[in-house]
């Protein structure tokens, strides 16, 4: 089975990495073949070994992509249940300066909003052009995506980090909602 994946000009020598290393690291872990076209961009995936764990090249070269490091974008292999999410931001502005606005309040003050996210969710999230990314858990991703598009409709900052905190309380009341990464 083969896919194809449009990657940015940027972040190709990204999925690639120095001397191909990322690209073979790609290729032995989720058991494909990538053939990259650096002329139109194009990313074509073809698997060949388990096709499971070859399901997930997709969704690791679209992070890669869409500006996620090569080591968070791998984590998509780690756990069957970890999935990758985008929100395209521009899709909800009516111009370039409501999209710069949406990016601006989604990272925040010197990326504290961003920052924010990770910490108490746990996943890995990324600002990238005209999209919004998240690699975690179903429940992690789920939350992370409810406050950015609870930052793209306008909230304020402080009811969206009192969601997220109120989000972290019920996790510790309620273990088992995937929050590996946060240390109080």
């Amino acid at each position: 089975m083969q896919q194809h994946v449009k990657v940015p000009q940027d972040r190709l020598g990204v999925l690639i990495g120095e001397g191909g290393e990322t690209m073979r690291e790609i290729e032995r872990r989720a058991e494909v073949r990538l053939d990259i076209d650096s002329e139109n961009n194009s990313v074509r995936i073809e698997q060949n070994g388990d096709p499971v764990t070859g399901l997930k090249a997709p969704d690791i070269v679209k992070a890669i992509g869409r500006g996620f490091a090569p080591d968070d974008a791998l984590m998509l292999l780690e756990d069957d249940m970890m999935m990758f999410d985008l929100i395209d931001i521009g899709r909800a502005s009516r111009n370039k300066n409501d999209l710069k606005r949406h990016k601006g309040r989604l990272i925040g003050k010197n990326g504290r909003t961003r920052e924010l996210m990770e910490e108490i969710t746990g996943a890995s999230v990324v600002v990238y052009g005209s999209t919004f990314g998240v690699i975690g858990m179903p429940k992690q991703v789920d939350i992370v995506r409810s406050a950015a598009e609870m930052i793209i409709d306008g909230a304020p900052h402080g009811v969206v980090y009192s969601f997220l905190e109120r989000k972290r309380r019920e996790e510790l009341k309620h273990p088992g909602m995937e929050y590996h990464q946060y240390t109080g």
